[in-house]
């Protein structure tokens, strides 16, 4: 799994469904917030800007996303 830290503004995924948060895995969100190494608030977002959901999520329910190549090993 992924270590590099989240930082804020840092997009994000959710690799879980929360139903209650009417939120579904593989959503997409901005890191708004870093309140620990492990735990963040993340504001979710439709393909039109429309805030979706905000919610507080926990390092591992979260895939970092790159937007970038990763250089060659």
């Amino acid at each position: 799994m992924e270590t590099r830290p989240i930082h804020q503004l840092d997009t994000v995924a959710l690799l879980h469904a929360v139903p209650e948060a009417h939120l579904a895995a593989g959503q997409v969100g901005a890191v708004v917030e870093v309140y620990s190494p492990n735990e963040f608030e993340v504001e979710f977002v439709d393909l039109r800007g429309k805030t979706l959901g905000l919610r507080t999520c926990r390092r591992n329910e979260l895939l970092l996303l790159k937007h970038e190549a990763l250089a060659a090993a």
